[in-house]
């Protein structure tokens, strides 16, 4: 351990100036974090952190999450320092248009960071996922002498985060499954937004982490650099995961604006940044000073990481000599890559398999499940219900971390959060259910693996007012259009069993961005219509039925389980001599993805009559039936009663498919 010099304190004022410098320049963000949380970022980034800045997605390193991502001016200045590819310019256009020095971190825009944050607790919960991949990546691959995984999940949160639900439910997960790799640095600054945190927030943080579960270390002094070692090397020898605070000030030195929530989100001015840098002893300008001896300490990261870098590249050529399939099958699952061939393992379906299309799921899931082995998830209490569970494997859990089935509990936020998590780390599809009525309770995490581009898996059942009796609170009407509505998110509600598998097979094969199965709770026939459907659900709509001629009279489009009463209707329709296309549509987002050719063969432009059908909200069909078209769905809650009573109630009728069509038809 090192003991605290004049060298270290210029360090740590290079940290604090350069994120004030970087805040004033924009006029915009939070100086005070950074000022105050500095020491604790330094000793972790120069003491603790495995990282190698030449390389940021060096396969061995830690993984560092600021969750309070409100405070990024303290990210961007250790890269800086670093010596990541961030050079001071970036931080002289803090907040500005094309700069990759965003107002909160966001992944992929600038190297280093791992997570976009800012909403908070998300940071937090990402984390334990993190840690729970790493766990499990360790048990899969390790070997006695080969930690391959050796990867530690380091963060800084914050008040806000601790407060967030989404933190409190990870927070009781991790430490129910003993997550080791797991470090917390609490900057325990007093202070929100508002004001003081004891307008709201008065409980013993340490204590309730100490009944989750979780090894609490408490400093006192936040500028005090030994301490915060000392706690951080305990907690990298206890085997639980850890939560340190440490006592800091927020907007430390600001002589009008320390442990004040002026210091939070808003530039300190001028003159208190002139008075601030006074205090440390810190030349008034240049703005963006950094010390040269200051920067070649930082910047003593760089040759180190490369020093770890080639110890791990030893390593693995070891492991790859003495375990080659193993070492082929940690660089696949890294590298995102689905075995060659597990397309084979996905079943088909005939008549007589006529079960839920969540059953179906189930069956494809646990058929591909022993060749694709990076799948990992499960659901947040409802396995059973969502069909989510591998059957060949235990739960995930601290004596079986090698188990693929993750039981969240009653924790929807978290789950979709900890996927996030198990995503960014890598070596891992996680995926995770529930009914879709609570995706409402995950729908932050859902936006932030939208937003990162994360191959997250959801697995959404009972769809529908077909859930039947548990009524509308379970009932989902105005779901299918929140989540057609978040921008790269792909939603898929399949018909039958096959399409159900064309689904799963396109979500699998996703490295883009999250998806979503709608899966119904009633069994739905297996369309005859729908035969080879697997392929073709992948274009998002396909045409299903159609009858020889020109332009349709009508174009029916459904998605789920009211296509059958599409088909149905068509039959009917077309004994009466009109010709009537049926349109499957498990997914507007693919659609809309396809070229335009292809969409205006499914959709000819000129043909005009259109009826969509589906127990939603029509706000998504509008945008395909347009002026001249129409939309059989559910503009109001359902109700408790039986599931073929309440389609019958509500319209989802063959009958009155053909009563609405045959009045659109006599516009």
């Amino acid at each position: 351990m090192q003991t605290r010099g004049p060298l270290d304190e210029l360090c740590v004022n290079t940290i604090r100036t350069l994120s004030i410098d970087t805040v004033e320049k924009a006029k915009s963000g939070h100086p005070g974090l950074p000022m105050g949380a500095a020491p604790m970022a330094y000793v972790l980034w120069t003491r603790i952190l495995r990282h190698s800045p030449a390389n940021p997605g060096w396969a061995g390193r830690d993984r560092f999450i600021l969750s309070a991502g409100h405070g990024s001016a303290l990210l961007y200045s250790l890269l800086h320092l670093t010596g990541y590819d961030l050079p001071l310019d970036e931080l002289r256009a803090f907040r500005q248009m094309g700069s990759r020095t965003p107002g909160h971190p966001e992944r992929g825009v600038t190297a280093g960071v791992e997570v976009t944050t800012g909403p908070l607790g998300q940071g937090f919960a990402n984390g334990v996922g993190m840690a729970i991949a790493a766990n499990h990546l360790a048990s899969r691959f390790g070997r006695p002498g080969f930690d391959v995984v050796p990867a530690t999940i380091y963060a800084l949160v914050s008040d806000g985060d601790l407060m967030e639900g989404v933190a409190a439910e990870a927070a009781s997960l991790a430490g129910h499954l003993r997550l080791g790799r797991l470090v917390y640095l609490y900057d325990d600054n007093h202070i929100s937004l508002d004001g003081p945190t004891d307008l709201s927030f008065s409980e013993d943080v340490l204590r309730r982490f100490v009944a989750y579960g979780w090894h609490t270390e408490r400093v006192a002094d936040g500028n005090d650099l030994d301490a915060i070692e000392a706690a951080l090397r305990a907690a990298q020898a206890d085997g639980r995961p850890s939560l340190i605070a440490v006592r800091t000030h927020i907007g430390y030195g600001s002589p009008n604006k320390q442990d004040s929530s002026k210091a939070h989100g808003s530039p300190l001015g001028a003159e208190e940044v002139r008075l601030t840098k006074r205090f440390y002893g810190w030349p008034e300008s240049p703005d963006f000073l950094v010390p040269p001896e200051a920067l070649a300490r930082f910047r003593e990261a760089v040759p180190r990481g490369q020093a770890l870098e080639r110890e791990y590249a030893e390593l693995l050529r070891r492991y790859e000599e003495a375990y080659p399939r193993e070492a082929a099958e940690l660089r696949a699952a890294l590298a995102g890559e689905l075995p060659p061939g597990w397309e084979a393992a996905l079943p088909t379906y005939g008549p007589s398999d006529a079960v839920a299309t969540r059953a179906h799921f189930g069956q494809a899931l646990n058929a591909v499940a022993p060749r694709v082995q990076t799948l990992l998830g499960g659901a947040a209490d409802l396995s059973s219900s969502n069909e989510t569970t591998i059957r060949e494997s235990v739960p995930f859990s601290a004596a079986h971390p090698e188990g693929r089935n993750v039981y969240y509990g009653v924790r929807e936020h978290a789950m979709g959060a900890a996927m996030n998590g198990m995503a960014l780390f890598g070596g891992i599809r996680p995926f995770g259910g529930t009914f879709l009525t609570f995706s409402d309770y995950m729908r932050g995490s859902v936006r932030l693996a939208a937003l990162q581009d994360l191959p997250v898996l959801y697995v959404f059942t009972h769809d529908s007012i077909g859930l039947g009796e548990d009524g509308p609170t379970h009932q989902p009407v105005e779901h299918l259009a929140a989540l057609r509505a978040i921008p790269a998110l792909v939603v898929l509600r399949p018909a039958d069993g096959n399409e159900t598998v064309g689904a799963f097979a396109a979500a699998l094969r996703r490295t883009d961005g999250p998806t979503a199965l709608v899966l119904s709770r009633q069994k739905l026939p297996v369309l005859s219509e729908a035969a080879g459907a697997a392929e073709r659900v992948a274009r998002g709509a396909y045409v299903l039925l159609d009858l020889p001629g020109g332009c349709p009279d009508l174009i029916l489009l459904s998605s789920g389980s009211e296509l059958q009463w599409a088909v149905a209707a068509q039959r009917v329709l077309s004994g009466e001599g009109l010709r009537v296309r049926v349109v499957s549509v498990p997914s507007i987002e693919l659609f809309k993805a396809q070229p335009k050719e292809y969409r205006d063969e499914v959709l000819p432009p000129a043909c005009r009559r259109r009826l969509a059908v589906e127990a939603a909200v029509a706000q998504p069909w509008w945008e395909f039936v347009g002026l001249d078209g129409d939309v059989i769905s559910m503009e109001r809650f359902g109700a408790s009663a039986p599931a073929e009573h309440l389609f019958r109630a509500f319209g989802f009728t063959a009958d009155n498919v053909v009563a609405r069509a045959r009045a659109l038809l006599q516009r």
